[in-house]
């Protein structure tokens, strides 16, 4: 027992020091875990013989992906997926397999052989891909969507050809696997529904298999979770899901096929069902485990002896494997018009091979169809592409998509044809608000961006933008500043921000300048530069955001509203103490002390008075709304910006 304790510490305290290393990288978590699998296996042996019969476990994680993979399958969102899932995704297999396997035919190996491991590499890696895609956030850019798709194809792929690799066994392997079997079978027993059937019961059992899992799923499946669900202990809903996921693997497991193929089916058949959403909640975290443990044993199961004595050819076969897919991924980006940088990331995301070529590797050996050594170096290769799949990404964020982007906003800007009262420079979400309040009270602004897609996102909603630099002068003067009245400034860019009104209050110092600020310290140097107005972007949302919190959570909305006063209050009292320590100290080493020990003064002196107002009972505030004097508007809206 001892032992395995520490081998599970071995195995977590690797992947806690190296995910975060990796993460904050910018390499993503699936690097971090094969990292941390060579570390602790090839490197420094801290694991060795036991990571084998780990990575079977370990590979359990992949059979909860597809569970939930197929649970996402619902029948009408395959319909509107079909063109581009059976199109793009249906191409790109059929394409990288053919590929693959007339290069391996020019090798001489058998028909069958190259057919086998064109199927394999031309799987891609859905773990790593989803996953780098929710962590950079691509999931929802074009080349994203696209490549979901493929991936969706290829799961779906892997069904036929589990069905199929068995009729391509080589006679030769056959008979000498029977051999060493019937010699095993000797001292071992193996739990089998099928060993020693004919072909056509094998055939029977293996249908009625899949049989009671549709079946089963469709109408024994709910009355269980009802069941379960209305015993309200959500440890036994969760031991449910297992159970189900367990015993379908179980089951394919006995009559020899890969649990996998039987656990996708059972989410395909529960996609509707009305426990979906909780089954993915209960297995997510359990997937996620497995599925690091997964990447580390195949970091950590890297043969160095023989991917030193093969490191030529195997280290041709993952360049090719890799340049072939995106080859051909390239061509069918251009076929679905594919555009710009999504092409790239297209092709790239989806170059490597994939976690189901170590179960396709492991079944063909199972069914005699490529022997144990050429087995050992496709995995070498398998792993190799899916350890270079970062640096894809990598090339991807730090080359290719910087390119895209500095071809499509360096274009001349666009000619302006009007005059406003308001120019508004940065039109992301907050600048769009600002916008629309002013327009339809009848204002006339310029809007100026100069993000080419944010523009053009624009005039597709009838929104009139002009691309454009708003920190250039000759731009600003087309946009007709000197006949403005204000600027109000909402770019992405602080420096930039407090450099414009640098200008405009030097220039033009009779337009009113109105600025987003990031955080405290931005709103202080944008007021230092010459800001008519400022508003932190979270402060007001967050506030309102704390009242309704303290409604929630049974606080009158009356007295809510007065503690939310009162804080706002005391935050404007003090705003001119700390913006006059922030000239003071700016450039003094003890800013941050002295800045830091304000600011603590600042937060007992909210605490108090939130106390005192708690207790007073006579609070204007609980007894009536009052608005606030109209030859008061102007401080307050001075106020409002600090």
């Amino acid at each position: 027992m001892t032992a395995y304790f520490i081998q599970a510490f071995i195995y977590l305290c690797a992947a806690v020091i190296a995910v975060p290393i990796a993460k904050r990288l910018g390499l993503g978590s699936v690097l971090g875990y094969l990292m941390a699998g060579v570390v602790i296996g090839p490197i420094i042996g801290l694991v060795g013989a036991e990571t084998n019969t780990l990575q079977h476990f370990a590979e359990f994680g992949v059979v909860m992906m597809l569970f939930l993979v197929g649970l996402e399958l619902e029948p009408k969102m395959l319909w509107n997926m079909r063109n581009k899932l059976i199109g793009l995704g249906g191409l790109q297999v059929g394409l990288s397999t053919l590929v693959v396997m007339g290069i391996a035919l020019s090798f001489n190996y058998g028909w069958s052989i190259a057919l086998t491991v064109g199927m394999i590499f031309s799987l891609s890696s859905t773990a790593i891909v989803l996953q780098t895609f929710n962590e950079k956030s691509l999931t929802k850019t074009e080349g994203g969507k696209n490549a979901f798709s493929v991936l969706l194809f290829q799961d779906i792929a892997v069904i036929p050809m589990l069905a199929f690799i068995p009729l391509l066994a080589l006679p030769e392997l056959v008979e000498k696997a029977q051999s060493v079997t019937q010699s095993a079978a000797e001292h071992h027993d193996e739990l089998s529904l099928v060993a020693g059937l004919p072909g056509w019961a094998y055939g029977i059992v293996v249908l009625m298999a899949i049989a009671s899992v549709v079946v089963g799923g469709h109408y024994l499946s709910r009355p269980l979770f009802r069941y379960v669900a209305s015993s309200g202990l959500r440890e036994i809903f969760t031991a449910t899901a297992l159970m189900l996921v367990i015993g379908i693997a179980a089951l394919m497991s006995l009559v020899g096929l890969s649990p996998a193929l039987g656990t996708f089916l059972a989410g395909v058949v529960l996609a509707n069902s009305e426990f979906r959403h909780e089954l993915e909640s209960n297995i997510e975290p359990f997937k996620g485990l497995l599925l690091g443990l997964f990447f580390i044993t195949v970091g950590a199961g890297i043969n160095f002896d023989v991917l030193l004595s093969h490191i030529g050819p195997v280290m041709a076969m993952t360049s090719g494997v890799i340049l072939i897919k995106a080859s051909v991924l390239l061509v069918l980006a251009f076929i679905f018009k594919i555009r710009g940088s999504d092409r790239w990331l297209f092709a790239l995301s989806l170059a490597q091979a994939g976690e189901f070529g170590f179960v396709l590797l492991s079944y063909t050996v199972q069914n005699h169809v490529i022997t144990n050594e050429l087995a050992q170096l496709l995995s070498l290769v398998v792993a190799i592409s899916m350890f270079l799949t970062p640096g894809l990404f990598i090339l991807f964020d730090k080359v290719i998509l910087p390119r895209y982007e500095k071809n499509e906003n360096t274009r001349e800007p666009d000619d302006i044809d009007e005059k406003g009262t308001v120019i508004i420079a940065g039109v992301g979400r907050f600048g769009q608000i600002v916008n629309r309040l002013l327009v339809t009270n009848g204002v006339k602004t310029i809007v100026l961006d100069h993000e080419v897609q944010q523009v053009e996102n624009l005039r597709k909603i009838n929104t009139k933008s002009y691309y454009g630099d708003a920190t250039q002068p000759d731009l600003l003067h087309t946009a007709g500043i000197e006949q403005a009245k204000m600027l109000v400034i909402a770019i992405d860019d602080p420096e930039r921000a407090v450099g414009l009104v640098e200008y405009i209050k030097h220039t033009y110092p009779h337009i009113i300048i109105m600025a987003r600020a990031f955080d405290r310290r931005h709103l202080y140097r944008l007021r230092n530069a010459g800001a008519d107005f400022m508003v932190s972007e979270t402060f007001h949302s967050a506030l309102n955001l704390g009242k309704h919190a303290l409604i929630r959570l049974g606080v009158h909305p009356f007295k809510a509203e007065q503690q939310r006063a009162t804080f706002y209050e005391t935050e404007t009292t003090h705003k001119d103490t700390l913006y006059e320590a922030w000239k003071q100290f700016t450039e003094d080493d003890k800013y941050l002390v002295h800045y830091r020990d304000m600011f603590i003064q600042l937060e007992e002196t909210l605490s108090a008075a939130m106390k005192d107002e708690r207790y007073r009972s006579f609070s204007k505030v609980e007894r009536s709304w009052t608005p606030p004097p109209k030859e008061n508007h102007t401080e307050f809206s001075k106020a409002e910006s600090d």
